[in-house]
Formats: structure tokens, C-alpha cells, sequence
């Protein structure tokens, strides 16, 4: 089974577990997917499908949008609430204190990302090191906030909502820790789901409660379905074998050649997705990123 899959995933198991899921029902070993979630969230997990695997690091790295819950007051050593309590602290917050905070955060800041997270130091998970008892400095760096807003004003549990549209590589627990720590009462994350990712939207997804062995394979897309953000290039049929062969194909061959050096294009013979290339203008040639289908 082949393509690509929009799923939603859902709160308590890691995006590894999710797709673990996927290959059960599709009998496919092949399965990857793009944008890890923590167990804890829900929403959008783009996957892939045999060889379609191969272009999961190519799917859009664009903005991505979360709804997420908070809890002021406390503070844990994951920065969301499966973690455990390391302070508690009274909060005498109003919502416009709570909006004019939430306010100073859009643009561009410099962000630390948790020390309980997928990032690797010397090869090792930071998740691990933490779960050892070990620390390690990770350094900050400097992601985006296009826009946060908030969606529930406090209530009598000192919780609120916001929702946030963010840069690649931010971190929902980090900035909810920052939060806290502005506000001056420490915050925590309770819920988070991811509504908008790789130019996806959740209301496209298909939870994996939904998804069986019987009806899996109606679920899935075509693979190239998940790269709307590239440029398209028509070949012959012999250019398409020589292209599943290895081959490069010469821009004298092709009605179009105005490309970036180095652009990557979506390669097809007829209706058939042949797989990616990418523009060499000094050879005046596309090379082959990677195969995905033959005619």
C-alpha cells in the first residue's frame, strides 16, 4: 500500500505509536511520518505510505497552528502537565494583564526548547538525558510567532485558551513556560492540539479510531498530493523510463527549463507521479531526488 495519509492523531500515544497503528492495518512496513506531536497532543500528522516514504522530508516546512489550554499557577519539569509539579504560586492575573502578555510574544523571539523533547545532543534524545536524571544546556534560537489570540479568558481554575500560528521548530510547552514566567505565576500546558501543518488543516484529517483494515486504503492519497508547493514538469515516455532508470533528462528535451538552480520538481509521464527532481542549471539537466513510480 502506497500514498499518503492525513491523520489525526489522538491524546496518549507518541506519533511512533500512531504510526506503529498505520502499519498494522495497511500491512505495510514501509510508514513514516512528518512533525512529531508529544503523546499528550492531538491534530494533524501527515504520513506516508511505501515509498512514498522518501518524500516526507520534502513536505512543506511552513507555519503551523495550535490551540492549546493553560494552567497558571503551577509549573512542572515537562512544562505541560504530565509532568511533575516543581513549583506552585498564588495568581492574581486579570485577562488584560493575560492579553497584553500574550501580545509581547508575536514576532520574532529567541526560544529554549524543553529539556524533556525529541532534540538530539551528541546523538542522544534530551528526553533521555532527562529521564536519567542528567542536564544539558540547549542552547535558544530564534523562532516566529506570526499570531496568538487568546480564545477563553481566565476562569475560577486560573485556566485559559490560545490559539497560536508558529515558525518550524517552535515549541508550545516552551512558549507557555515563557508565558508563566512573564505573568510572574509560572503556567503549565494542559491540552494541545495542532489544527493547521504542511499546508493541512484538521478538518481534512481522519481520526485513527475511524481508520480498519477494511476501509484504511480509501483514506489514502496520492502521494503527490502532499506537495501542492512544487512545480510540475511533463516528460516523454522515454524520458520517463530513462528518468526510472536513473537517468537525468536534458533540458533540451523538456518544454520547460526556467527553473532555480537546484528547485525541486515534481517529475510526471502522463498522469503518473514519477517522482522528484531537482534542477542542475550549470548541466543543464534534472537530476533525480528519488523515485516513487514507474510506467
Amino acid at each position: 500500500m502506497q500514498g499518503f495519509l492525513l491523520l489525526n492523531k489522538p491524546e496518549g500515544i507518541t506519533s511512533f505509536g500512531a504510526v506503529s497503528k498505520i502499519k498494522r492495518l495497511a500491512h505495510e512496513k514501509r510508514v513514516g511520518h512528518t512533525g512529531t506531536l508529544d503523546p499528550m497532543a492531538t491534530g494533524v500528522l501527515p504520513i506516508f505510505l511505501g515509498k512514498a516514504t522518501a518524500l516526507s522530508s520534502h513536505l512543506l516546512d511552513g507555519e503551523k497552528t495550535y490551540t492549546a489550554t493553560v494552567k497558571l499557577g503551577i509549573t512542572t519539569d515537562t512544562l505541560d502537565i504530565t509532568g511533575e509539579i516543581t513549583s506552585r504560586k498564588d495568581v492574581n492575573i486579570s485577562n488584560k494583564d493575560l492579553l497584553n502578555t500574550l501580545n509581547e510574544f508575536k514576532g520574532k523571539i529567541l526560544q529554549t526548547p524543553p529539556i524533556y523533547s525529541a532534540i538530539k545532543q551528541n546523538g542522544v534524545r534530551m528526553y533521555e538525558l532527562a529521564r536519567r536524571g542528567e542536564t544539558a544546556e540547549i542552547p535558544a534560537r530564534e523562532v516566529e510567532i506570526f499570531d496568538i489570540a487568546l480564545t477563553s479568558e481566565l476562569d475560577g481554575k486560573n485556566e485559559f485558551s490560545f490559539t497560536a500560528t508558529v515558525s518550524k521548530g517552535t515549541y508550545i510547552r516552551s512558549l507557555v513556560g515563557d508565558i508563566g514566567e512573564d505573568l510572574g505565576c509560572g503556567a503549565t500546558l494542559t491540552s494541545l492540539c495542532r489544527t493547521f501543518a504542511s499546508g493541512f488543516d484538521i478538518k481534512d484529517t481522519i481520526k485513527l479510531c475511524d481508520l480498519t483494515e477494511e476501509n484504511i486504503e480509501s483514506f489514502i492519497k496520492k502521494e503527490d498530493t502532499a506537495l501542492p508547493h512544487l512545480d510540475t514538469v511533463y516528460v516523454s515516455q522515454k524520458q520517463a523510463i530513462r528518468f526510472s532508470n536513473g537517468g537525468q533528462l536534458s533540458y533540451e528535451r523538456l518544454n520547460k527549463c526556467d527553473f532555480a538552480d537546484g528547485q525541486l520538481l515534481k517529475v510526471y509521464f502522463d498522469k503518473t507521479f514519477l517522482g522528484l527532481g531537482f534542477a542542475d542549471n550549470e548541466n543543464r539537466q534534472i537530476c533525480i531526488k528519488c523515485n516513487i513510480n514507474k510506467i
